[in-house]
């Protein structure tokens, strides 16, 4: 008997869900596996990757809320702050977006996801990595501000990553159930731990004794994910009182991740793994991002380049978008080098 449907919470409707599981017969080929990808890089087009999954949920909490300007964070090129700004815009609320920058005075080009930010209207206020780091204090006074001034704010974390916004890919495990009928590993790219609690969770509610789930870390490290990703696990646990099939929850045992593909930092590539970004696309036509996507599954390629079964005989590599990445001029003439 299988597991019942979880209590989920109310969500709007913003991604094209659900997105396709495609075979990659010529990787596959190339790597010893059965290779799949789920496409959450179709969830939309400007509205598009795995922030919208999550958003879904933050925003409705935001609408039942009557929140009139939502309030986030990230890097400067940050598909989340996108995400969340193009979703304001369809909403018909205002957004500020906490954009991280080393010298606020002289911001980046709008290209990219900035573009994207300027062109639906985002109020972009540029901070210093210090400043980001106490992001918290930040918001507050921004809330404070904006109530002072008669509106109605609403803060979603980095990434849309909390127990709410982590019910998004919960979702995608019950869009996969039909396909996880054998033993499979689920590969992703870990990069503030919201989409991999989803995975994690998912997988423990519906009774996925046989499914791996295994991240890869693009920031941070091992222990960083185990934290965060347990935290968010075991929040989701207690403010639902949800029961899970087997033994309680456990973060050094449900909580997988690969550490030592960080590579150069965050959102900085090396030439290797853009030239395995671009053989997929040229074996493929899947095109990924070189901040999460590509740096996740140039891991992929390497551990079984060590070890053919270290993923068992069938990988579903999720690719969680960000294409707009590849825009900015830096990247292009990164990309260019190893074209």
């Amino acid at each position: 008997m299988s597991p019942p449907r979880p209590p989920y919470p109310h969500r709007l409707h913003l991604a094209q869900t659900p997105t396709p599981l495609s075979a990659l017969p010529r990787a596959s080929a190339e790597l010893g596996v059965e290779l799949l990808c789920k496409r959450d890089d179709l969830t939309g087009a400007a509205l598009s990757g795995n922030k919208v999954r999550k958003l879904e949920f933050l925003f409705a909490d935001a609408r039942a809320q009557d929140a009139d300007i939502v309030l986030t964070c990230g890097g400067a090129q940050s598909n989340h702050c996108r995400a969340t700004a193009v979703a304001a815009a369809e909403l018909g609320l205002a957004s500020r977006l906490l954009l991280r920058t080393p010298d606020p005075a002289s911001p980046p080009a709008a290209t990219g996801n900035i573009l994207l930010d300027r062109v639906v209207g985002a109020d972009l206020v540029w901070i210093t990595p210090a400043e980001y780091r106490d992001r918290a204090a930040r918001f507050e006074a921004e809330c404070a501000a904006l109530r002072a001034a008669g509106r109605r704010p609403y803060v979603i974390p980095e990434g849309g990553s909390n127990a709410l916004g982590s019910w998004g890919y919960v979702r995608c495990i019950e869009e996969l159930l039909p396909e996880l009928g054998v033993p499979t590993t689920i590969v992703y790219a870990a990069g503030s731990g919201g989409t991999g609690a989803g995975l994690v969770l998912g997988k423990r509610l519906f009774g996925l004794d046989h499914v791996r789930v295994v991240g890869v870390n693009v920031c941070d490290d091992r222990a960083y994910f185990v934290r965060a990703i347990g935290e968010i696990v075991e929040d989701a646990i207690a403010r639902w009182k949800l029961e899970l099939p087997g033994p309680a929850f456990s973060r050094e045992r449900d909580v997988e991740i690969i550490d030592g593909y960080v590579g150069r930092g965050y959102a900085q590539s090396r030439p290797v793994e853009l030239a395995s970004l671009v053989a997929l696309a040229r074996s493929e036509g899947v095109i990924l991002d070189p901040v999460y996507t590509g740096k996740a599954f140039f891991a992929l390629r390497s551990e079984l380049a060590r070890d053919p079964r270290a993923f068992g005989e069938r990988v579903i590599f999720l690719h969680t978008g960000g294409v707009f990445g590849l825009m900015p001029p830096a990247v292009a003439d990164e990309l260019a080098e190893v074209l």
